[in-house]
C-alpha cells in the first residue's frame, strides 16, 4: 500500500501516467483527449460582435494537456485540429474547415496542451494556486496566437480583435483557472490517499 501511495507524488509524472504503462494506453489517450476537445467545443455561446463564441474547449484543451503531459497533449490536440481540418464537424458549433477566423486559438491550444503538460511534468497541476498560474499561462498562449491570427483573418485593427477575441472571454477564463484548481490538485490528493 505505501508503494501505491508513493508513486504517484514522484516528481515527472502526470496522472495519465498512473495508468498501465502501453502503446494502447497512449493511442487511447490521445484520441480521447481528442474527442473531449471536440465535446467540450459543442458548448458554444455566440458573443454579439464577435466571430469567437465562448466554448468549453479551451478549459478541455488545457485539461487534457495537463492530465497527459506535454507530448500526449500535443498529440491530442494535433489530432483533433487535423480531423476537424478534415471535415470533422467538431469545432465550435459543429464548425470544421481551416477556414474559420478563429483558427488561430485551435493553434494556440495546441501549443498551451503541450505548454501546461510540461509544467504538470515539474508539479504544477499539484497545488492551487500553481494551477491557476498553469491555466492562466496556457491561456495566453491561446490568445498569443488566437487574437493576432483573428486579427489577420478578418482585417481587423489589433484593438478590434482585442475587443472581439480577448476581452469578452477575460471573466471565464478566471473561472476555468479556478475550476482547475480544484479539480486537478484534488484528483492527485485523492491518488495519493490511495
Amino acid at each position: 500500500m505505501s508503494t501505491v501511495a508513493a508513486t504517484p507524488a514522484r516528481p515527472g509524472l502526470v496522472l495519465a501516467d498512473l495508468l498501465p504503462a502501453s502503446r494502447v494506453r497512449d493511442t487511447a489517450l490521445v484520441l480521447g483527449g481528442a474527442a473531449l476537445t471536440g465535446l467540450a467545443a459543442q458548448i458554444a455561446v455566440p458573443v454579439p460582435g464577435s466571430p469567437v463564441p465562448v466554448t468549453g474547449q479551451t478549459f478541455a484543451a488545457l485539461l487534457v494537456g495537463t492530465a497527459l503531459g506535454a507530448r500526449r497533449g500535443l498529440l491530442s490536440l494535433a489530432v483533433y485540429a487535423l480531423a476537424g481540418i478534415a471535415g470533422m464537424p467538431w469545432f465550435a458549433g459543429g464548425a470544421s474547415g481551416i477556414g474559420m477566423p478563429s483558427f488561430g486559438y485551435i493553434i494556440g491550444m495546441m501549443l498551451a496542451a503541450a505548454a501546461v503538460g510540461a509544467l504538470a511534468r515539474r508539479g504544477a497541476d499539484r497545488s492551487a494556486w500553481r494551477m491557476a498560474g498553469t491555466m492562466l499561462l496556457g491561456e495566453a498562449i491561446i490568445y498569443a496566437v488566437g487574437v493576432p491570427y483573428l486579427a489577420l483573418a478578418t482585417g481587423m485593427s489589433a484593438s478590434a480583435a482585442i475587443a472581439a477575441g480577448l476581452t469578452p472571454f477575460l471573466i471565464g477564463d478566471a473561472l476555468k483557472a479556478a475550476l482547475a484548481m480544484g479539480i486537478l490538485p484534488t484528483a492527485w490528493k485523492f491518488v495519493n490517499k490511495r
